[in-house]
């Protein structure tokens, strides 16, 4: 970390608000202007953070550069080759891998056979979860490792602490764990009861296996509970499933088979190929993607040396261990005409969760009971959404910050009627419930007879942060006849987990779109409206709204932001320093998470960090599970755990999971912080995130600032890059077409 001025004491001169100007082009402190070069091309994003936002859904890899869990090309296959769509290339690159989740959800009777595989897919995931919560934390032991057995444990223990940094991998999509969603209401019983934990004996039979293979066999009891039964056999004869360990990496596999199969061990292995296609599509599962096109798969199998990945791909088709889909290409072909397809390679689970969304977004629509006359009701700001909810089943709306407006009217209008209404967020905010908290059946009407929400209309806000498989259980939650509204901004970053929901929907063009004409007001609002289309315009902020604070490097970008939230907003805005937000774009760094909230920790409730870091009055994220970061603050610890003062109550964290879900929060990302709005917001960017920044990043960062929004500014040129060509890369979905052609379907019913 680089060392930073003293931020307890600064000069008086260093106050933006009371120095010289501080907007790095023309001395306009209140103001952001757009450098010259803004046309200039944009460099690849680094997968360094959640988007540019070192995310882990909530609580993700280390921003810009390598780290301990960085792998550079060898030899064997690792390396990049070139690929002008990008997308091989990166896949032969690791990123950082998951955290453990831990869903519920209740259980009731039949489902289709589709629906049954889904459910028990996901209560199996559950159980794996929900060991690995279990779990005391990392073992001490490993310590004296050397060699290859300690590279592979460091490399997973990063992965487990979220300090691995990820290289490129994919696109810009958030690095998010794969995300167990909560089960359907109605799971197949047979699924219900959770296999057994890993045994002693199993465990010490899969540490003599990593041991014979020179790994540490502290990893016993992981590679236990991922490869399930019989865990020693498997990884005796295919060495490579050792890839089923979260932040287990090819070339470290490779090592281990060649220690235990000795020549043996080659990169035409099927055994190899196999794996590394598993490995490859779970790895794209945590950058969004819930398939991908054949060719891609096979370009990236031939990066790590495998001789055939053509064969290697129809092998795993053939046997059942990927799906496959030929997904038409363009309109529909004529009697005598060949209609273009692209083959795309996806995992059961994701693709089961696909097609259930699909099915029952279809069966919302399908099963209205036809148009409502709410005219008494549609006034006002929400009118448009209050008359389209009147006469559909499934109704999207799209809009800014001013336009949650309108959602909290039809919410209003609709229990005038006299329904059932229900409005939904991810966060927790006055007048809602949590999108987990209804799934879990802790907030919200409850569930009917069979199974389903016990509601007319359910309103879902934030709709751009739903994963495939939470959309899924939402959806298949709804009763037939009642109402959905999907409500979001579009421009915002996407979902932790895997699919893009909200996109495909809108992209369908299925089901009625409202689209706000709400403006969110002030200079900030008129900042990141202008951010929404691609341009970094000049507003006007005379009562300092806006403020761009230049810095030279990252101590300088510490040191600047503790000043502003300690000192320089409070008493120019009379806001308090705990309702200034921090946002930069990463967990690692000189200027990272780590590094800014050691620094605010120290000046704004310096303590010894008694329990794992932490003292009563720090301000921290707590991330129950993936994709879900809620702002907490400690009160008090002791033997039951970390007692949390939560938006939604108290809670409390376990001693062994505290290391796992809870970090501090002055300064977070801005996938965590997606979802909720604060009075005055810092956006720290430091040079080494210049690389990594995309539009909907700043769009997001800048979005969260409510009356005040400081820049704390040092990446030069690269900020109306971003704006202007940062685009992130379209994830690899199924769900668009799949609605399309559902809805063809219908059309051509009599």
């Amino acid at each position: 970390m680089s060392t930073a001025p003293d931020p307890a004491t600064p000069a008086a001169a260093e106050d933006p608000y009371e120095a010289a100007p501080a907007h790095p082009r023309d001395g306009a402190p209140d103001t952001v202007d757009a450098p010259d070069g803004a046309d200039a091309e944009t460099p690849e994003g680094a997968e360094a953070a959640e988007g540019p936002d070192a995310p882990e859904g909530a609580d993700g890899p280390d921003a810009p550069g390598g780290g301990p869990g960085a792998e550079p090309a060898d030899a064997g296959g690792d390396a990049a080759v070139e690929d002008p769509a990008g997308t091989a290339s990166e896949l032969a690159t690791e990123p950082a891998a998951g955290q453990d989740a831990d869903a519920t959800a209740p259980a009731a009777p039949e489902l289709t056979e589709a629906q049954a595989e889904l459910a028990a897919q996901k209560v199996e995931r559950e159980r794996i979860a929900r060991r690995k919560a279990e779990r005391e934390g990392p073992v001490d032991a490993g310590g004296k490792l050397s060699g290859k057995a300690a590279d592979l444990l460091a490399a997973v223990r990063a992965v487990e602490s979220g300090a691995q940094a990820a290289p490129v991998y994919f696109d810009e999509a958030p690095a998010a764990p794969r995300k167990a969603a909560p089960a359907p209401p109605r799971p197949r019983p047979a699924a219900a009861a959770p296999a057994p934990a890993p045994t002693a004996g199993d465990i010490g039979a899969v540490g003599a296996v990593l041991a014979r293979g020179g790994a540490p066999e502290t990893l016993a009891g992981q590679a236990a509970e991922a490869l399930g039964e019989g865990a020693a056999e498997q990884l005796a004869e295919d060495p490579w499933r050792l890839l089923a360990v979260p932040g287990v990496r090819p070339t470290q596999a490779d090592g281990f088979a060649q220690a235990l199969l000795g020549p043996a061990a080659g990169p035409a292995d099927e055994r190899r190929g196999a794996a590394l296609l598993n490995w490859l599509l779970d790895q794209a599962a945590l950058k969004g993607h819930t398939a991908l096109e054949a060719p891609v798969l096979e370009k990236a199998l031939a990066q790590y040396g495998v001789p055939a990945p053509a064969d290697t791909l129809e092998a795993a088709i053939g046997e059942g261990a990927v799906l496959v889909f030929h997904e038409p290409l363009g309109p529909p072909a004529g009697e005598d005409e060949e209609q273009p397809v692209r083959i795309l390679v996806g995992l059961e689970e994701y693709a089961l969760a696909e097609e259930a969304l699909a099915d029952g977004l279809a069966r919302l629509a399908g099963t209205f009971g036809g148009p409502a006359d709410w005219s008494a009701a549609a006034a006002g700001a929400g009118a448009e959404l209050v008359r389209a909810a009147a006469g559909h089943g499934l109704v999207t709306h799209t809009g800014g910050e001013a336009s949650r407006a309108e959602p909290a009217a039809l919410l209003a209008a609709a229990r005038q009627l006299g329904l059932r209404a229900v409005l939904a967020a991810h966060a927790p905010a006055p007048g809602t419930v949590t999108v987990a908290g209804l799934l879990a059946g802790t907030e919200g009407p409850g569930r009917d007879a069979d199974g389903r929400f016990d509601l007319d209309l359910l309103i879902v806000l934030d709709a751009p942060q739903l994963d495939v498989e939470t959309a899924a259980a939402l959806v298949e939650s709804v009763p037939d006849g009642a109402r959905l509204v999907l409500s979001g901004d579009p421009g915002v970053l996407g979902s932790a987990g895997p699919g893009r929901v909200f996109a495909d929907v809108l992209a369908a063009r299925a089901f009625p779109q409202v689209v706000s004409r709400t403006p969110d007001p002030g200079p900030v609002g008129e900042l990141v409206s202008g951010i929404g289309i691609g341009e970094l315009n000049r507003v006007d902020a005379p009562g300092k709204e806006v403020v761009i604070v230049p810095v030279r490097d990252a101590g300088e970008a510490v040191h600047r932001t503790v000043q502003l939230v300690a000192e320089s907003v409070p008493r120019a805005f009379g806001i308090p320093a705990e309702a200034v937000q921090v946002i930069t774009p990463g967990h690692g760094g000189p200027a990272g998470t780590r590094a800014l909230n050691a620094a605010l920790k120290e000046r704004l409730n310096p303590g010894p960090g008694r329990f794992a870091g932490f003292d009563p009055g720090d301000r921290v994220v707590h991330v129950p599970s993936p994709g879900r970061a809620l702002p907490a603050r400690v009160v008090s610890a002791d033997a039951q755990g970390l007692h949390l003062e939560t938006p939604g109550g108290r809670v409390v964290v376990p001693q062994e999971r505290v290391e796992a879900q809870v970090r501090h929060g002055w300064a977070v990302t801005a996938h965590q912080a997606v979802g909720t709005r604060w009075p005055a917001v810092v956006v720290v960017l430091p040079g080494d995130a210049a690389q990594t920044l995309t539009r909907d990043w700043v769009y997001t960062a800048f979005g969260r600032a409510e009356r005040h929004l400081s820049v704390v500014h040092g990446v030069e040129e690269a900020l109306p890059r971003a704006v202007a060509q940062g685009l992130p890369k379209p994830r690899t979905t199924r769900l668009t077409g799949l609605l399309r052609a559902l809805t063809a379907a219908q059309e051509e019913q009599p």
